[in-house]
């Protein structure tokens, strides 16, 4: 399966390269990759501009499900700023007219404010826009993990159920295990202290001797 993903990188890459890339033609082969990165839980940001790109050129040939899929990939790529490079370069009236962009939109935009049980709950409604995106929640996961490890000293069990959207007790296990969070008996989950975050900085300047003694002549 790797090797497969990747020689479609490969022939893909070669498809991008120089002024083909703008070749209406070559739509039907870069969203059958998009497709592949969903379904094998894979990702290409630079193949998936170039077909938003595409679209742009030819709104003729503009695909929902392509666009949806696009935005979800770049929402399991949180915290860097791809949904963002992914939702400029789609026309507005698709962003207000089309329900799955229009929500997913609205998803990213929980996400990327933390309001984390309302995405969830959001989800849950509309679970039909991640049919067929693999590892889809558990990418979202992690982004929330790393807002959490930056964020948190402690942190309520309860409180972190509910931001990883209620998994089962042992889903939220291998996740404290993974950051290696601990509990106590109280229930709460100590993350780390802040101050080991803080790393100081030296900061120098340096002045040279003409600045220095223009400014001593001016003051005499």
């Amino acid at each position: 399966m790797a090797t497969t993903f990747e020689q479609m990188r490969a022939n893909v890459g070669k498809l991008l390269r120089g002024i083909d890339r703008y070749n209406p033609e070559n739509l039907s082969t870069l969203e059958r990759y998009v497709d592949t990165q969903a379904r094998e839980n894979t990702y290409d940001l630079e193949a998936n501009l170039g077909v938003l790109k595409l679209y742009q050129f030819n709104p003729a040939y503009f695909q929902t499900t392509v666009t949806s899929q696009i935005l979800l990939k770049a929402l399991t790529n949180l915290p860097h700023t791809d949904f963002t490079l992914c939702k400029c370069m789609i026309d507005q009236t698709h962003q207000q007219e089309e329900r799955p962009i229009r929500q997913i939109l609205y998803l990213g935009n929980l996400l990327e404010t933390c309001h984390f049980q309302s995405f969830w709950a959001s989800l849950e409604e509309n679970r039909d826009l991640i049919d067929g995106i693999t590892g889809f929640e558990d990418s979202v996961r992690k982004f929330i993990c790393h807002v959490v490890g930056i964020t948190y000293q402690n942190i309520e069990y309860r409180l972190l159920a509910e931001m990883l959207g209620d998994p089962l007790d042992t889903q939220v296990k291998v996740w404290m295990n993974k950051y290696g969070w601990t509990e106590n008996e109280d229930g709460q989950i100590f993350i780390h202290y802040q101050e080991e975050s803080v790393k100081p900085k030296n900061i120098v300047e340096k002045i040279d001797f003409e600045s220095v003694s223009s400014i001593m002549a001016t003051s005499q």
